[in-house]
């Protein structure tokens, strides 16, 4: 028999077949072949069509039921893992009302700032371990506020992984996890947060159904069997957004361990026990998947938009085949990219600068002796020195990492970059060959949360360690980028 896991990423969407039996990964899919469009209709926004997420999703599980030849009957347990902070809306018919407004979009900046204020820094803090900033709650309160005639016809409103689990199911549902990402989860009461949905003059019948992480949250209907292949009545038994489920794939899962990620966005996600060490603007405390009341477990997570998205850029730009032949360029390079400097920060406004919009730059360009070596070496230091940066933060805040953990699916796959990171702060970085479809399949077949293994199979690949005989030359390199860095956030 085996699982399924299925990650909705912004830039695709990946599902993953495991043995039960063996943990084996069987096989992965990825659809679309090419990177998932982002669509901006106006600077700053960021949104998707939820619908291309499920075409995406079925076009995926059927090629992979028919590569792998399996019989959707024999899996046994579904996992699904998604895109954080986003909002989908349905009508009473169940249908999109509007493209999904994603992670990276800005455009309720200014409504989440405002209510900080106005409700009060320290009930904010205390309640929802959070500003309420830009994230779920506040993108819902812009559609109110400047979409009113569509907002009239919500019926409810979800995150990107309730929405596929809906699909799959018919049922709408959420986690508590899923709501404390979108900073609608009060933790002094362990319910959702309502205050502050009756600030926003949001109905609190607007909620999904709540759902356990690690249950049956519901069964393939018949025609979600037809389009996808699965079986019906298939159960779908977890569901965590993409930062807590790659921690629980990288078995990050105790206090003083991180999990890190460089996709489209870049990520640090610590696990704590504390709830009272908030800093609630830069760096946000989500549930984690195997929080409970009694055993407080929370992932605090520092996000950095501007990362795998500029070396995306890069790569379209500059007609470069793969991100292999620019890992070997940037090698190429001696470290400091000769005095090339590059801030990565164009996906909009970073929570990390008080949601500030510094955009990307290119500094000290110089056309004698700056080649495309030189600007591949420079975006993956700017990306690797902002991970540099948000560590210095996880530090003021009192946070010491014992462990840092990362997968082999993204830019830590390059040695130029994790190289950097792990001179500059002087820890080793573990690589894993997990993604985070195959960690939602292997998700799946949890019964209970006190049942999670920090079994690391055959997973471990290498480790990335300080190199101490090129620290200065890092250190060196990492002043002048962080130099120009704070000319930008006066």
């Amino acid at each position: 028999m085996y699982t399924l896991g299925i990650d909705i990423g912004s830039s695709s969407i990946k599902v993953a077949l495991v043995a039960s039996d063996t943990d084996e990964v069987v096989q992965v899919i990825k659809e679309p072949k090419e990177e998932m469009k982002i669509l901006s209709p106006n600077p700053n926004w960021a949104e998707q069509k939820p619908e291309d997420w499920w075409h995406y999703t079925c076009k995926a599980t059927q090629k992979l039921l028919k590569e792998s030849k399996i019989s959707g009957k024999q899996i046994t347990a579904i996992g699904i893992a998604y895109q954080m902070h986003g909002l989908v809306l349905v009508d009473h018919n169940k249908e999109v009302l509007r493209n999904a407004i994603i992670w990276c979009d800005s455009r309720a900046v200014e409504i989440g700032e405002t209510a900080y204020q106005t409700l009060g820094k320290e009930k904010c803090d205390q309640t929802l371990l959070n500003s309420p900033a830009n994230f779920t709650a506040s993108k819902l309160k812009w559609a109110k506020e400047n979409e009113p005639d569509l907002f009239k016809k919500v019926y409810k409103f979800m995150l990107p992984g309730d929405y596929i689990s809906y699909k799959l199911t018919g049922k709408i549902t959420t986690t508590a996890t899923g709501l404390s990402e979108g900073i609608l989860w009060d933790f002094q009461k362990n319910q959702p947060a309502n205050f502050l949905l009756d600030h926003y003059l949001i109905a609190t019948d607007l909620l999904p159904e709540l759902v356990e992480n690690f249950t049956v949250q519901g069964r393939v209907t018949k025609e979600a069997s037809k389009l996808s292949g699965l079986a019906e009545g298939a159960p779908i038994t977890y569901r965590a957004g993409d930062q807590p489920n790659n921690a629980i794939s990288l078995q990050v899962l105790e206090p003083g361990e991180v999990a890190a990620t460089a996709g489209t966005s870049g990520v640090l996600y610590a696990v704590t026990d504390s709830t009272t060490e908030i800093t609630s603007e830069k760096i946000n405390s989500f549930i984690h998947v195997n929080h409970t009341t009694a055993t407080p477990r929370i992932g605090k997570l520092l996000c950095i938009n501007g990362c795998g998205i500029a070396f995306r850029w890069l790569k379209e730009h500059l007609g470069f085949e793969t991100y292999q032949e620019m890992n070997v360029l940037a090698a190429s390079v001696p470290i400091g990219s000769d005095g090339l400097i590059v801030l990565p920060f164009g996906n909009g406004s970073e929570r990390i600068f008080n949601n500030k919009d510094i955009g990307s730059h290119f500094l000290h360009l110089n056309c004698n002796i700056h080649h495309k070596a030189n600007i591949c070496r420079a975006v993956l230091e700017g990306i690797a020195f902002s991970f540099v940066y948000g560590m210095e933060l996880f530090k003021k805040t009192g946070f010491r990492a014992k462990v840092i953990k990362a997968g082999n699916d993204n830019l830590f796959q390059s040695p130029v970059f994790s190289e950097t990171i792990a001179t500059l702060i002087e820890q080793p970085i573990e690589i894993y060959n997990i993604t985070g479809a195959v960690g939602a399949a292997k998700a799946s077949m949890l019964k209970l949360k006190n049942k999670i293994s920090n079994d690391k199979k055959d997973s471990y690949l290498k480790k990335y360690t300080p190199l101490s005989k090129h620290k200065e030359l890092y250190q060196k390199a990492y002043q002048n980028w962080k130099k120009e860095l704070e000319k930008r956030l006066i």
